[in-house]
């Protein structure tokens, strides 16, 4: 396997020609070792192409760099093994391999993308975490991008409705981008989730990956959900792809003067599936509405206020605290506490289960 994956790491060809290289040469391997000029009898390829080919096969480390890989826990899935993603496969440009930490999304379950604004309101935090909690309630698996904003609260909403969820990132599974989300990584694989991306472990996350990686969060799911976009926003590239894929795409309308809103409203005008609320929409799709019995969370309880009474000052600060992390200068201000009674408080919450250290006193709420 380790020269399948030498082969996925070629940087500068399209998955399309890798495909069609290794079907013509039978096996990675034999690729490796082919002479230069048989390669040259393969029409499909340009110059460039070949020397990095060439290039390529003078690396000296492949299996050394290959177990280490799988020493980290990372699991190597290209495009012809059984286990790969079989929506994915349904999409033009789906690709050559991905690199996945944790686990894959399950094939006979529904799947729902949550996205949106990095920069997002109070507004569609709020509604990003109440849609992905209670499809996940539900048994719908939220694929997002682990960014800032809708992302996480995709996830974190996901987490706490005590359901998988899966990370699709714009660099190599082994880093965490943003690093503030560390926390959120960390659970996303405890809950059985996973990390997933098309790029080698150890890639940057560079600008010019994004956009590639939102194919992927679209070609996984069934579903788009776009909780806040403006008219400008990068997650509207990713409803273009959606659609182009044939996937479902719904919007949550916002205030009209919100610039925020304003890709969302847009959509909505376009004849995108209107998000009234996560009752309807799981209704809509069959799941039960209201009615229905929500999944436990990982800790066998049900998802809902904490039974044991906190003291005054820790109520205080944990009513504080919510799905987005918040500092202790923060908690310090919002409360009139000092910063050293605001410290003592978060460490006793924390050993208490209530509350969670995510980065550098970086606070949020624990699942219930």
């Amino acid at each position: 396997m380790k020269y399948e994956y030498w082969m996925a790491c070629l940087k500068g060809i399209a998955s399309s020609k890798k495909m069609l290289l290794r079907k013509r040469v039978k096996t990675a391997e034999d690729l490796y070792y082919i002479e230069e000029t048989e390669l040259r009898k393969f029409e499909f390829l340009n110059e460039k192409e070949r020397n990095t080919i060439q290039q390529a096969r003078k690396h000296r480390n492949l299996g050394a760099e290959y177990e280490e890989m799988v020493r980290k826990g990372i699991r190597f899935i290209p495009w012809f093994s059984e286990k790969y993603p079989k929506r994915l496969k349904e999409i033009p440009d789906y690709p050559y391999a991905l690199y996945v930490k944790g686990n894959l999304p399950e094939e006979e379950t529904r799947r729902a993308a949550v996205i949106g604004a990095r920069r997002c309101s109070p507004y569609g935090e709020k509604y990003a975490v109440e849609f992905a909690r209670t499809l996940a309630g539900l048994g719908v698996e939220i694929i997002s991008g682990m960014a800032r904003g809708i992302d996480g609260m995709g996830h974190r909403g996901a987490l706490l409705g005590g359901g998988r969820t899966y990370a699709v990132l714009g660099c190599g599974v082994d880093v965490c981008y943003p690093k503030e989300h560390i926390g959120l990584y960390v659970d996303i694989l405890e809950q059985g989730g996973g990390i997933l991306s098309e790029f080698p472990p150890g890639t940057a996350p560079l600008a010019q990956h994004f956009p590639a990686r939102n194919r992927i969060i679209s070609g996984l799911a069934d579903a788009v959900l776009v909780m806040e976009a403006g008219r400008k926003s990068g997650s509207l590239i990713t409803v273009d792809m959606a659609l182009e894929q044939g996937r479902d795409v719904y919007a949550l309308p916002g205030p009209v003067n919100s610039p925020l809103s304003d890709g969302c409203n847009r959509l909505i005008r376009q004849g995108a599936g209107i998000l009234l609320s996560p009752e309807a929409l799981a209704e809509e799709w069959g799941l039960g509405g209201k009615d229905v019995q929500l999944r436990e969370n990982v800790s066998g309880k049900k998802e809902g206020k904490n039974e044991k009474v906190l003291e005054t000052k820790e109520k205080l600060v944990y009513s504080c605290l919510g799905l987005y992390p918040k500092g202790v200068d923060q908690v310090a201000a919002e409360t009139n506490l000092d910063i050293k009674a605001v410290m003592e408080l978060l460490v006793t919450l924390e050993l208490e289960g209530y509350i969670r250290e995510i980065s550098k006193n970086q606070y949020i709420i624990a699942r219930c």
